[in-house]
């Protein structure tokens, strides 16, 4: 067990590694030649380098730690060690990269600068909090303040996102530059969920029907050798019992059990929902 722990952590660290990496490629690489703020502390130390031309990595360092000294308590011991390595390599790797190794901008077309930096940014924080860790900042802000108050950490993120853009938007005196970070903040998000849960490739799908629902889930079964369960369930409308058929199926058949259904009863009902990660003993 201690072997496979032992894997298990360095599996972790090599991800809070690489990580680090990435998000600090995005920045010197792309985000910060061109004035494009990211999320988060990140894109605080991009807006700050440019008032006082101090080194960002330094400076992503000065605004994080004070913050890790005093939630060490909200984020746990071991999530914080990890998350205080994770803000250390960000920092040394911006400041290596940028003033040591002298990268020069990518690019300085504003959209690829844009495009690029988030998604090679969601990417390294992604990977950061695959290893178990934080890059800090927004982050560790988000535990403290939902631990003090009913807000949800989602909300508490994207208040401090919206803060940061604001911010860049009166330092760079460009409107175009914040819509800009807006937009880099989304791509980063985008692909932190794809880094945390893969490609959604499948989707949930209920459905409901008047007619025999025994019938329907043997002609999904032939056609599409899919099987799924039917729950007993209740019109909340007409107070009467209800079946409804819930099954899982690749987005690339999707389409064929949308027909089938139909065909069976065109009255029926069908929702569908992204099934972003399944879990089974039986799935590789």
């Amino acid at each position: 067990m201690k072997s496979i722990n032992l894997k298990q952590e360095l599996l972790n660290y090599l991800f809070i590694i690489s990580g680090s990496f990435a998000l600090a490629f995005g920045v010197v690489g792309f985000l910060s030649p061109n004035k494009i703020a990211t999320g988060g502390t990140a894109g605080l130390a991009i807006v700050f380098h440019y008032l006082t031309n101090l080194p960002t990595g330094t400076l992503l360092a000065l605004i994080n730690i004070p913050l890790l000294l005093v939630s060490v308590k909200y984020l746990g011991k071991y999530f914080a060690i990890k998350t205080i390595v994770a803000i250390i390599l960000i920092g040394v790797f911006i400041d290596l990269l940028a003033e040591f190794i002298g990268l020069p901008a990518l690019s300085n077309e504003p959209l690829l600068a844009t495009l690029y930096g988030g998604v090679i940014i969601g990417i390294g924080l992604g990977l950061i909090f695959k290893g178990g860790a934080s890059a800090g900042g927004g982050t560790i802000i988000a535990k403290i303040v939902t631990s003090k108050t009913n807000m949800k950490t989602g909300n508490v993120i994207l208040f401090l996102d919206v803060i940061v853009v604001v911010l860049a938007g009166i330092v760079f005196k460009s409107v175009e530059l914040a819509l800009w970070s807006m937009i880099s903040i989304f791509a980063a998000s985008k692909l932190i969920d794809t880094v945390l849960t893969g490609r959604q490739s499948e989707k949930i799908v209920h459905i409901s029907s008047s007619k025999n629902l025994s019938d329907l889930s043997t002609l999904i079964d032939e056609a599409l050798h899919i099987s799924g369960t039917i729950v007993k369930g209740n019109d909340l409308a007409l107070n009467e019992n209800k079946d409804i058929i819930f099954i899982v199926v690749p987005n690339n058949r999707l389409n064929t059990l949308k027909n089938l259904v139909f065909v069976y009863d065109n009255n029926a009902k069908m929702i569908v929902m992204e099934a972003t990660e399944m879990l089974s003993p039986t799935r590789k």
